[in-house]
């Protein structure tokens, strides 16, 4: 009997991800260059099981059923490229190679041209959920070569997570890089929904004074109403965990936060089309700030800041509290939507941003009951811009950007940092505004390299220069960047 699958890289998520295939049907045949770790899996957490142990690439392949499915995976980078020459000539013509990796998004581009011109197919798909979700239900996001996908369908839908409705958090994304692409800006908007719901948990125990106790009882709720989420759920179960001591274990975790770069590339990508990702932008500064760990012991005893005092409705603030992380998840996700959008323009992609939104509500790290509407925002219209002009959102963001403001007023007041919820109420106020100060700029600009500016009072496309000092003469840039 053939396999349905090879998988080349048995750690963790390679294990987990063999275990859910095989107990959704399918026989997996493994491979990794480290041999004694397929052979412990197979003897261990895969004894009699329908997963094959293989000794080399070739027996790997000899293995597989045509068309040949054959999943990397490895660390993103080099290890792919070195994993597909060693691959490529053993394959034939419609043999299918995916990518389940964190892969760079133009890494995949490339290699879904590579492979293509050999006649073979390669799919970038992204997988979120951690080591539980390859186990028992991930949020799977390929793109690539569609011909694959007719193929690759039965295993990536019968493997990913299920909603409540019973659909599949898996659906093809579109072309290249596209599914990668998605993931990318998925592990994004995780860093900002992260970093919000840290700047509420700071203010809460250095303004509010709450204990670690009072701030669990406050998550509870929070688990089970409008921000009701994996990250809400998951901060809720911390606060409870004790240490041997009985004092909470959170107060003795070191306040210095790691990264893989899948943050730094979204706001990189944000940069370079040219999307405002400010919140997301400023969780990956946040991250990088906390691991000046002994620069910030030592500033801290020379820089000084306001009284930590809160004198006003303890209970009100920490019902804001709610509202405001409420209305910056909502920013969070809209330029998480709106770099998506801006990717799909540059590289002729046809994503269904819907779609995107039902494979996030299961199985990956962003889950939670919010992205429903996201949903719903775009089955209305399949062509909205911008998420804050949805119905629904709009009404949302009225309701809780007052909120946001005046959590800000006590964090500002007190000296607690919160710059992801701050970049989330200035990136609502400058979108809001009919009229930005970028005049100004404009004019300084042209002041001092002529770079030109357009009129309010003349028609768009009109460009013009100003001798501000009367000595720079009417001779313009050639280079004008709106």
């Amino acid at each position: 009997m053939t396999s349905h699958i090879g998988l080349i890289g048995v750690g963790l998520m390679g294990e987990n991800l063999a275990l859910n295939m095989e107990n959704k049907g399918f026989c997996v045949s493994l491979f990794d260059a480290s041999p004694g770790k397929v052979q412990r899996f197979v003897e261990g957490r895969g004894q009699g099981k329908n997963i094959r142990a293989c000794i080399s690439i070739p027996a790997l392949i000899e293995t597989l059923e045509l068309p040949r499915k054959i999943l990397l995976m490895v660390p993103a980078g080099r290890a792919v490229d070195d994993v597909l020459a060693q691959i490529v000539a053993m394959l034939a013509p419609g043999d299918i190679v995916i990518d389940g990796g964190n892969s760079h998004f133009s890494d995949t581009n490339r290699r879904v041209h590579a492979l293509e011109t050999k006649g073979l197919l390669f799919v970038g798909a992204g997988v979120s959920g951690g080591e539980e979700g390859a186990l028992h239900g991930p949020s799977i996001m390929p793109g690539g070569s569609y011909a694959a996908w007719q193929r690759v369908q039965p295993i990536f839908q019968a493997i990913a997570a299920k909603v409540d409705d019973g659909v599949p958090c898996c659906d093809w994304i579109g072309d290249a890089g596209s599914g990668h692409f998605v993931k990318m800006v998925h592990n994004g908007i995780e860093y900002g929904d992260m970093q919000l719901i840290c700047e509420v948990y700071d203010i809460m125990r250095r303004i509010l004074r709450m204990t670690a106790s009072e701030m669990h009882a406050v998550f509870a709720q929070w688990s089970e109403g409008p921000l009701k989420s994996y990250l809400i759920e998951i901060t809720r179960d911390i606060l409870a965990v004790q240490d041997d001591d009985g004092a909470p274990l959170l107060d003795k975790i070191l306040d210095k936060a790691g990264q893989k770069g899948t943050g730094k590339w979204t706001v990189a990508t944000a940069l370079d089309l040219g999307v405002p990702l400010t919140l997301i932008t400023e969780s990956v500064f946040a991250r990088t700030l906390s691991s000046m760990k002994d620069e910030r012991v030592s500033a801290a005893q020379v820089l000084s800041g306001p009284a930590l005092q809160f004198s006003g409705d303890r209970q009100a603030l920490i019902a804001e509290l709610g509202h405001a992380l409420y209305a910056a998840k909502i920013i969070s996700y809209t330029q998480g939507y709106q770099l998506m959008r801006a990717a799909a323009q540059e590289f002729g992609w046809q994503l269904n941003y819907g779609a995107i939104a039902l494979i996030w509500r299961g199985g990956c790290i962003i889950r939670s009951a919010f992205l429903g509407r996201i949903k719903d925002a775009f089955d209305a219209d399949p062509e909205l811009v911008n998420l804050l002009l949805d119905p629904f959102f709009q009404e949302s963001i009225a309701q809780s950007q007052q909120a946001l403001r005046n959590v800000l007023i006590a964090s500002l007041g007190a000296g607690v940092p919160a710059p992801a919820m701050s970049a989330a109420l200035a990136y609502y106020d400058g979108y809001r505004s009919a009229n930005l100060p970028a005049n100004l700029l404009q004019a300084q600009r042209d002041y001092f390299g002529a770079h030109q500016y357009e009129r309010a009072d003349r028609p768009r496309g009109e460009f013009f220069h100003t001798n501000w000092t009367g000595r720079g003469g009417d001779t313009a840039s050639t280079v004008y960047s709106g």
